[in-house]
């Protein structure tokens, strides 16, 4: 009769484990949603590899590296990261390839005015120098 009880435990204890790995995936699966839904509409193109430079223009430690998390979240190559000499109150993108198209895909997903200053010497085809104005999103918790 106690080898009946225990068998009866393991299932007990079995089918709780399954039914809470099942919640917990079902949670997850909903948050991942509502992440990409809150992706704007504005990514890279399929097949088109956009290489993109982030610099810092401000004195916020950290802001080159969150803006290049956003920027490969919405599927553009960013090469290269750093810290600008210059202080920017306002996000700027700079063409640098003569791409107007690609430049304007950056700017739309950093909210941010495109000037053109193209440079053949560069191994780029876009340069983002963030500003004080630009804020990063909200990182996901995940205890």
């Amino acid at each position: 009769m106690k080898v009946g009880r225990w068998i009866l435990l393991a299932l007990v204890i079995g089918g709780a484990a399954v039914y809470g790995a099942r919640r917990f995936e079902k949670a997850r699966a909903v948050e991942k949603t509502k992440r990409d839904a809150a992706l704007p509409a504005r990514l890279a193109p399929p097949g088109v590899r956009i290489k993109v430079e982030v610099l810092n223009a401000t004195s916020t430690r950290g802001l080159a590296r969150r803006a290049t998390m956003f920027l490969r979240d919405r599927g553009f190559d960013v090469v290269a990261s750093g810290t600008s000499r210059e202080q920017r109150g306002e996000t700027l993108v700079i063409d640098r390839s003569n791409h107007p198209e690609w430049a304007r895909l950056v700017a739309e997903a950093m909210s941010a005015p495109v000037e053109s200053h193209p440079d053949s010497s560069r191994y780029l085809d876009v340069t983002v120098l963030i500003g004080a104005n630009w804020r990063p999103p909200a990182r996901p918790f995940y205890p």
